[in-house]
């Protein structure tokens, strides 16, 4: 578990390609390591990796083909900048919100623009995602736990303030370009559970008005 507040911004330093799998090594930055061992968690630009190999000066850790389709990684480059975050502890703060470091999909950069000293970024999320984004509601994008300022059918805004730029590799985001994309794992759990309904565990049709009139929301 993270809380998609970014301790540290690392460089991809040797992809090895292993089928469809991968094989990545990480220069982490100014990430701690002192209390990272084998088998750890570190998210990578927003993806959870286990550690298979402790560095002097970072990490090497196995990517399957399934996580590669899903996110960035299929086009990454060696000397990419990524996003990185240790697993959290019982005594972490949680600054940002729950992130799994399961990546649903990418989002593309639709545009990009300045408000004040913040940077605005217009995003489309992948079909299918998009009914789990809501105003106000927490988002991760390669990594960075991040509010929702606005949303439309298929689009979404976020604001990123100078300190969340200037520490993360959302400051050279730029339009055309694709960041992974995590929505907020409550609602992915909320929608499964109200698929179904009574102890026989029948699927229903989802949330529907006669359902909140049984759950109490109408009158």
């Amino acid at each position: 578990m993270f809380t998609g507040i970014i301790e540290s911004v690392g460089t991809l330093r040797k992809i090895a390609r292993r089928g469809d799998d991968i094989r990545l090594t990480v220069a982490s930055g100014q990430l701690d390591l002192s209390d990272v061992k084998l088998g750890d968690s570190i998210a990578t630009n927003g993806v959870c990796l286990t550690v298979v190999e402790c560095l002097d000066d970072g990490y090497v850790a196995d990517i399957s083909a399934e996580t590669v389709a899903l996110t960035g990684f299929s086009r990454y480059q060696v000397g990419q900048k990524v996003n990185l975050e240790k697993a959290v502890t019982p005594t972490t703060r949680l600054g940002g919100h729950m992130v799994s470091g399961h990546v649903d999909g990418m989002a593309l950069v639709k545009d990009r623009l300045f408000r004040g000293q913040a940077i605005e970024f217009w995003l489309n999320a992948p079909k299918g995602l998009s009914r789990y984004i809501a105003h106000k509601g927490s988002i991760t994008i390669d990594g960075v736990s991040l509010t929702v300022n606005e949303v439309t059918e298929h689009d979404f805004r976020l604001t990123i303030v100078p300190h969340t730029a200037e520490e993360t590799t959302l400051i050279d985001l730029k339009v055309g370009e694709s960041v992974n994309l995590e929505v907020d794992l409550i609602a992915r759990h909320l929608e499964r559970l109200m698929q179904f309904s009574g102890d026989n565990g029948q699927e229903n049709e989802g949330v529907t008005m006669d359902l909140l009139a049984r759950s109490g929301f109408l009158r």
